[in-house]
């Protein structure tokens, strides 16, 4: 089913924000753009049957949150505020969020699994603002702040020389994310937030000061494998480039069974969306625009060679075609899939299992 172009419904949105509610013509329009992508409605749970109190709920909080949101994407250093994504994915998520606090006696943890490039700070620092917009406090943490210690990990390394850089599994303090997530998901406030300074021992990091947190009703927790389970061990033979040789597959092996370690950890979360590049192999692409940006603030970084070193350290140990793109059927684990484009737009929000078919020339619409 085709709906209106976004334009058209900016315009509905833009005069409700100046005070115009719309028109009976002019809801059932928006509410015909939602049902238009059924993947996405489905996602959210719109139906004929509801879609109307739903836009309804999306257009206050878009009138509330409009200025505030304009205020953070200045803050973020976002180009322009993509009004798309604000009221096709992040309003309706923070609702989502919103609705399932309501009905649990306790803070709710939502797991949000991207790698670098995705999204996922600009994700958790909008959820925050619209959440509070809406009255509900979220507070965020990191895989990066369960890292262990300097002196840990110094000590991991002489053990295991394979984990030179930290973020595979075994690099971090999973005890530390238990306690911290059971202490939120209790209401056990204050609670101390673990920190991560990455700039720390000439860059290769270490704890910073615990932030003190007085109140959470939603706790944003994000990771490049927040969520990610072990595989069978036979996931291995054969295994994607650039897990070629034995000791690729001894290193391969040795962080799925670690994984293991982290389980206790996804058990805490209440939901989990997974950010999907369309393809994988945009984290190199990613990972050098980081790496110029840090060039041209005067920063030290990474050649290409360096970076494809890197890149493919991560991919060895995780590789994302046997253990993130899976999860795009994984209904039994995941909530939602947002796929990301090469530009990091999302393009298309769906369940597992529940994947547009887009042709390539209707690409253009799912830019949200």
């Amino acid at each position: 089913m085709a709906g209106p172009d976004f334009k058209t419904v900016q315009g509905i949105l833009a005069r409700w924000a100046a005070g115009e509610k719309p028109a009976a013509a002019e809801q059932r329009l928006l509410e015909t753009a939602w049902l238009a992508d059924a993947p996405r409605a489905r996602a959210f749970g719109l139906e004929p049957g509801n879609i109307q109190t739903r836009v309804e709920r999306y257009g206050e909080v878009w009138v509330r949150s409009r200025l505030a949101i304009a205020d953070l994407a200045a803050q973020l250093n976002l180009a322009a505020l993509p009004l798309e994504t604000l009221w096709y994915l992040w309003i309706p998520l923070a609702c989502q969020l919103q609705s399932l606090r309501q009905g649990c006696d306790r803070p709710v943890v939502q797991g949000i699994l991207g790698g670098q490039g995705t999204g996922k700070t600009t994700l958790g620092a909008v959820l925050t603002r619209l959440l509070a917009v809406m009255g509900d406090r979220a507070v965020s943490l990191s895989l990066d702040d369960l890292y262990k210690t300097y002196a840990e990990r110094q000590a991991l390394q002489q053990q295991d020389p394979r984990l030179r850089w930290r973020g595979p599994p075994g690099t971090h303090d999973v005890a530390l994310g238990l306690r911290t997530l059971d202490a939120l998901r209790a209401g056990q406030f204050p609670v101390a937030l673990p920190r991560f300074d990455k700039s720390a021992c000439q860059g290769a990091g270490d704890r910073a000061q615990p932030e003190s947190v007085a109140q959470a009703d939603i706790v944003l927790f994000e990771g490049w494998f927040v969520g990610v389970r072990p595989l069978d061990s036979g996931s291995f033979d054969p295994a994607p480039f650039p897990i070629e040789t034995e000791a690729d597959r001894a290193f391969a092996r040795a962080m799925n069974e670690r994984l293991g370690e982290y389980l206790p950890l996804w058990e805490r979360l209440d939901q989990l969306m997974v950010l999907l590049p369309q393809d994988y192999r945009f984290s190199v692409q990613w990972r050098q625009e980081a790496e110029q940006k840090m060039k041209a603030a005067g920063k030290s970084g990474m050649d290409d060679a360096e970076i494809q070193a890197f890149v493919h350290y991560f991919w060895r140990s995780l590789h994302p075609a046997l253990f993130l793109e899976p999860l795009a059927d994984r209904a039994d684990h995941v909530n939602w899939i947002v796929e990301i484009d090469a530009h990091h737009r999302p393009t298309a929000v769906y369940r597992p299992g529940d994947r547009p078919h887009i042709s390539s020339d209707s690409n253009a619409r799912y830019h949200y």
